[in-house]
């Protein structure tokens, strides 16, 4: 049978620092790794639609960039409150604002009658924070968004909350030029006019990608027949807290020590990874087909090369999925399972990244719309394998952070030749991995996200003034 789902058990002879340090970790990483969406450029100027917005100086150097919103009113609706990226990033744009002194107030479209733990846990940080949660609809929410300065609507979908209020639907007019739309969607089925009739109307829009925001622009006008408005860019910038794990060379021995020992790996083995969620657009079909693939390739040559392992961080077997059983399946139908590691789905991601030695991004069809694993995977100057589609291509420089292939079966076999090679050429693998990181530290930190969101919401307020100035 194939290897059941592994999670890391930290022993009673662990030391206790490790205990408080994991802790620690998985209280920010809830924040750190899942929050997905914002900021980076071709250089260090914000892409904007006919502007380039420069950047400021790190935070802790200076004031904070978003200094400026201070006492300001901003209204964030969310399509759900879940562990998924998006919500997640908009909790992290919530935090970023209060830490200024901005008033933020928080709006769920698809909230449960009775909070399950994960809603219950996520407001109650949000409220920790001095994020105020309201009703979806009611006066209430009505009052604060027309009175907000900026609101933000998260996600394709998010949209129909203008819709749930009869209140709320009158003045759709007042509240449109104040409002920038966070989209993350790069999947056909969001392109339908009822979610996104409203997008030409408002101030601004953001998305995570050049490549998404071109999708969404040819999209919108070819088969909606609707303009898109002034659109930002961004990138995802690496938190403060992911980056001291990265650079903590102790704690990664500890980590890696323990999560290979977890999972009955020796400290010498190469291990690949896919850290994603269980689901057939991810690709964790394609990459076992790959993996299997390059270990038959290392027996026929003969290489002599450490054992390699596969590693699939995201399972879920509580959901009984086809497609989780299709990839236990062909681990058993293959004999590879004393190589192929199953691991629930998990927060704290960073164990896992210190553990292994190469990433694998096999995200199908478009790709991602930007892949925030990728650039934690950098920071602790792993290569990145990745599929050549969405925004992995604005993050890994092919043939100098990690190497790109074809999507879909095309790519099943440069996969696996690109996993023999970087087992083979260990100094290549490392020195991809430096150079990953170098990136990282050239664009991808937290201060490039802070000075990126601020220039994209200085230019909507200012937006906004206009219209209602005008």
């Amino acid at each position: 049978m194939a290897k059941q789902q592994h999670s890391v058990g930290w022993g009673a002879s662990q030391k206790r620092w490790l205990l408080a340090f994991l802790v620690m970790l998985s209280v920010s990483t809830l924040i750190a790794f899942f929050i997905r969406a914002a900021f980076d450029s071709c250089d260090r100027n914000l892409d904007v639609v006919g502007k380039r917005v420069p950047l400021g100086s790190p935070i802790g150097t200076s004031p904070s960039p978003l200094t400026f919103m201070k006492s300001k009113l901003v209204l964030l609706v969310s399509h759900e409150l879940s562990l998924s990226g998006g919500p997640l990033l908009l909790m992290e744009l919530a935090f970023l604002l209060r830490s200024v002194g901005t008033e933020v107030c928080w709006v769920t479209i698809q909230r449960l009658v009775h909070s399950d733990e994960v809603t219950y846990s996520l407001e109650n940080k949000m409220l920790d924070r001095g994020v105020q949660v309201l009703s979806e609809k009611g006066q209430e929410s009505t009052n604060i968004a027309l009175k907000a300065d900026l609101i933000v609507l998260n996600t394709a979908v998010a949209g129909k909350w203008m819709e749930l209020d009869a209140t709320l639907k009158e003045n759709v007019p007042h509240l449109l030029p104040k409002v920038l739309w966070w989209i993350h969607e790069m999947r056909g089925h969001y392109f339908k006019l009822d979610y996104v009739k409203q997008l030409p109307a408002v101030a601004g829009a953001m998305i995570d990608s050049h490549v998404t925001a071109e999708y969404w622009k040819n999209r919108t006008r070819e088969r909606l027949g609707i303009k898109m408005p002034e659109t930002f860019v961004v990138h995802l910038g690496n938190s403060k807290e992911l980056m001291e794990v990265a650079e903590d060379t102790v704690a990664k021995r500890v980590l890696r020590e323990h999560v290979r020992e977890s999972l009955g790996v020796r400290s010498e083995d190469l291990l690949f990874a896919i850290i994603n969620s269980v689901s057939r657009g991810k690709g964790q079909d394609l990459f076992l087909r790959s993996f299997y693939e390059s270990v038959r390739l290392v027996q026929e040559k003969k290489l002599q090369l450490p054992k390699m392992h596969a590693v699939v961080v995201g399972s879920d077997m509580t959901a009984h999925t086809k497609f989780e059983s299709e990839l236990r399946n062909f681990v058993k139908m293959k004999k590879i399972e004393d190589c192929v590691h199953f691991v629930n789905k998990t927060l704290t991601v960073a164990p896992y990244l210190a553990a292994i030695d190469v990433l694998v991004q096999n995200s199908q069809a478009r790709g991602e719309c930007f892949g925030r694993i990728t650039i934690e995977a950098m920071a602790f100057q792993l290569p990145v394998l990745g599929t050549a589609a969405g925004g992995t291509t604005e993050i890994v420089v092919n043939g100098t952070t990690g190497l790109l292939y074809p999507v879909g079966k095309e790519g099943v076999t440069p996969l696996a030749k690109n996993i023999v090679k970087l087992a083979t050429h260990v100094e290549r693998r490392l020195t991809m991995g430096k150079r990953g990181y170098e990136r990282v530290k050239e664009r991808f930190l937290e201060h490039h996200m802070a000075n990126r969101i601020a220039g994209v919401l200085k230019a909507v307020l200012q937006k906004s003034k206009s219209h209602s100035d005008a």
